[in-house]
């Protein structure tokens, strides 16, 4: 009799605590996601809700982009710079955006055909939309209240640190394939 009272008690209690659990872990994740990340955007290709917090513990290089723009070439270095770092830890993040010149006209799905087409562009790219001012996204306000330097034009790059901490802004002309720049990520990529 005490082994079926014993067996009915595990049976009952051991969804509760596996439900339990999961609760914890959940509610542990989103702790361990830094406010700067803890911030919701819809994804260029097909406008869906990401979680931005997907990439804490990652190296983040966040970037301003523009399809029409004497900086755009850079994709094609942002591109290779995830390539090559993104196992060891580097997310690029892209966010279209028209505020500067104009530079962005085209709709997402415009804009992720373009940077599919013609750069091969396979690191993360979000929805257009503004990365200045007021009407700033909230990715980007909490960036600049972390300390990042606010873009002044397209291709403009904030680096974060596993523990989502802003660690250098870096302007435009600043190429992916910049000494500095790579120095700055490798180092904060090999900070555990």
């Amino acid at each position: 009799m005490t082994k079926i009272i014993s067996t009915i008690l595990r049976c009952a209690l051991l969804p509760g605590l596996f439900i339990g659990a999961n609760a914890y872990a959940q509610t542990a994740a989103k702790a361990a996601c830094p406010a700067t990340l803890n911030h919701t955007v819809q994804r260029l290709q097909d406008e869906a809700p990401q979680n931005l917090c997907q990439y804490a513990g990652k190296v983040v290089l966040a970037v301003n982009t523009a399809s029409y723009c004497g900086y755009t070439v850079q994709y094609e270095g942002l591109e290779k710079l995830y390539a090559k770092y993104k196992d060891q830890g580097l997310v690029v993040l892209g966010f279209a955006s028209n505020d500067f010149g104009q530079q962005e006209p085209g709709a997402n799905k415009e804009i992720a055909e373009f940077c599919n087409n013609t750069y091969g562009v396979k690191f993360p790219m979000f929805a257009k939309t503004s990365v200045v001012g007021a009407n700033s996204n909230a990715f980007y306000q909490s960036l600049m209240k972390a300390g990042a330097q606010p873009p002044k034009w397209n291709f403009h790059k904030i680096l974060l640190d596993r523990k989502g901490n802003v660690l250098a802004s870096y302007p435009s002309k600043v190429t992916p394939g910049d000494k500095k720049l790579i120095a700055d990520i490798e180092q904060a990529i090999a900070q555990k």
